[in-house]
């Protein structure tokens, strides 16, 4: 087995990665339970091993990019095959690990910069603006269903830019909160396994999954309007709570 200059082989630099990020992991306070158990795990592990290869961040970003508007343009450009929809699906779910894995490998390399955080939320933004209009244009290319059906992701895709806005929003006034206060992000703890499991219609790694159902109209429109009007209600409830909030930092 080929080793390194400093006698570690590639995978013990993978296992030894892992390990350290797994002891660094960000609070799950909030975190729906695909993000919080199974795309940071993904996301560890593809950022353990962009380390060994030499990745910087910004490229784990960019591979990121690459992957989730691949499946953003196959949805708004070609017929919904059975095979399309599962290119859709796997690209989706890729593109969203590695969106985890550019910030855990920027805390493994020690590299973080504000110019990172700044690229990997305008990436973030431009998905969330433009996903569920990909699945307007495609429904209107392809799909065969009521007009009524159209409003879907119209009013999906306003609650998608609301809720990824305020959430960010929130979190970094938080943070300005924090330093104020001389206060750690560690002290912002961790959600119960109920409230991630409550949360879960919310999460974007379910999104993925139920876009890569596109070509079974029957089993997508139900399963994807149910998270529409999820992801809705909670914004619906969060707003308020996170206003009082920010009156009271």
């Amino acid at each position: 087995m080929t080793t390194t200059t400093t006698g570690r082989s590639p995978l013990a630099r993978y296992r030894e990665g892992v390990a350290t990020l797994a002891a660094r992991q960000k609070s799950s306070k909030g975190a729906p339970a695909y993000s919080r158990w199974v795309n940071r795990g993904m996301g560890r592990r593809l950022a353990a091993a962009a380390n060994v290869v030499g990745l910087t961040p910004n490229a784990v970003t960019g591979l990121s990019a690459l992957a989730t508007f691949g499946a953003i343009a196959l949805l708004a450009t070609v017929a919904p095959t059975p095979v399309v929809s599962v290119a859709v699906g796997v690209l989706l779910v890729l593109g969203y690990a590695l969106d985890a894995a550019d910030g855990q490998l920027s805390r493994l390399q020690g590299t973080g910069s504000r110019a990172g955080e700044w690229l990997d939320h305008v990436v973030d933004a431009t998905k969330t603006a433009s996903l569920h209009l990909a699945v307007l244009v495609g429904v209107y290319r392809f799909g065969d269903v009521p007009d009524a059906w159209l409003l879907v992701p119209l009013v999906y895709s306003v609650v998608s830019c609301v809720f990824f806005f305020a959430v960010t929003l929130t979190d970094q006034l938080r943070r300005a909160a924090q330093q104020r206060e001389a206060m750690f992000m560690a002290a912002d703890g961790t959600s119960s396994t109920a409230y991630s499991l409550a949360v879960l219609p919310t999460d974007y790694g379910v999104l993925c999954l139920a876009l890569g159902l596109v070509a079974w109209p029957a089993v997508f429109w139900p399963v994807y309007a149910l998270l529409g009007a999820a992801t809705a209600g909670f914004l619906l409830l969060a707003l308020p709570k996170w206003y009082r909030e920010m009156r009271r930092s």
